[in-house]
């Protein structure tokens, strides 16, 4: 079982840095037409802060077989990495751990006491929602105990939980249901917020075909805040749900935050085996670091 949690996570987990570093290649104006071409653009594709933090994740979970905050919040401040493109006040946050300070009282302290709202717990967390195959409640409870190492704001960690039921309900053998199905469950677990207002627009956009309209009304990160990415991007993975090629090529032409977006849907779709990233796009993106475990056993 554990060895099946690993593999689904570890898809998850590829998926997400597919998107990732794809995404973030269409920050360089000059690969602009390869987006409207839908060609890839010259490889390799560097990965960024989504991907650093989502092998933290699944480092824990295959250590602890759950989420530790301690570990967590350690492993996040022993691997970061400044030039991955983290944002301002997590970089100091992290910094501090890494000399000692304590998360808590550092998370709790950021804008002023309400904590970040961010996307920053949401753009990790999606293999561990495909860890929790099938078990929202589980997934959706361990997202709010990681988003909080980070991330204290109601709306960040609502993003969180909203990401990881998408990718447990993905990844679950039963089937998820469909695009309608999975976006009603999604939104039956995530606590009134203005995520959760969000992923109700999301569900009844659905039929909308053009990604540009769509983000004009939930937002795409430019504002990179959970309710103005999250809704957008599980919009996109549950319309393409079964293609990875087609939620990443819909998801980047919006524009925003474009390599969080893209790892958020990258990273839901590919919770399941017939969305995981095609070898090629793989082979273009830089490798994981060599701390993520290799084995789930």
């Amino acid at each position: 079982m554990t060895a099946d949690r690993f593999h689904r996570a570890l898809r998850s987990l590829r998926g997400l840095a597919v998107g990732d570093a794809l995404g973030s290649q269409f920050f360089v104006p000059a690969n602009y037409p390869f987006l409207k071409r839908r060609e890839l653009p010259p490889a390799p594709w560097q990965w960024t802060d989504d991907t650093e933090m989502a092998c933290s994740i699944l480092a824990v979970l295959v250590t602890h077989g759950r989420i530790d905050q301690d570990d967590l919040a350690r492993s996040f401040a022993d691997h970061h990495d400044f030039d991955r493109g983290y944002g301002p006040a997590v970089n100091r946050m992290l910094r501090l751990v890494r000399e000692g300070g304590n998360w808590r009282d550092l998370a709790a302290a950021l804008f002023r006491g309400q904590g970040s709202w961010g996307n920053g717990a949401a753009m990790r967390i999606a293999p561990l929602g495909a860890w929790y195959a099938g078990d929202v409640e589980q997934a959706t409870h361990q997202a709010e105990i990681s988003a909080y190492t980070t991330h204290q704001h109601r709306e960040a960690v609502a993003g969180a939980m909203a990401v990881a039921a998408a990718a447990a309900l993905v990844a679950d053998p039963a089937g998820h249901g469909g695009p309608e199905e999975l976006l009603d469950r999604v939104v039956e677990v995530v606590p009134r917020s203005a995520v959760h207002a969000g992923l109700r627009r999301a569900r009844d956009m659905l039929d909308y075909a053009d990604a540009g309209t769509v983000a004009a009304v939930l937002g795409c990160g430019r504002r990179t805040s959970a309710h103005d990415t999250v809704p957008f991007a599980l919009w996109a993975a549950a319309r393409h749900l079964g293609s990875f090629e087609e939620t990443i090529w819909k998801t980047a032409s919006a524009g925003g935050d474009v390599d969080t977006t893209c790892a958020i849907a990258g990273g839901v779709v590919a919770a399941e085996a017939a969305g995981a990233p095609p070898d090629d796009w793989q082979d273009r993106t830089e490798a994981l670091p060599g701390w993520v475990p290799a084995r789930g056993d």
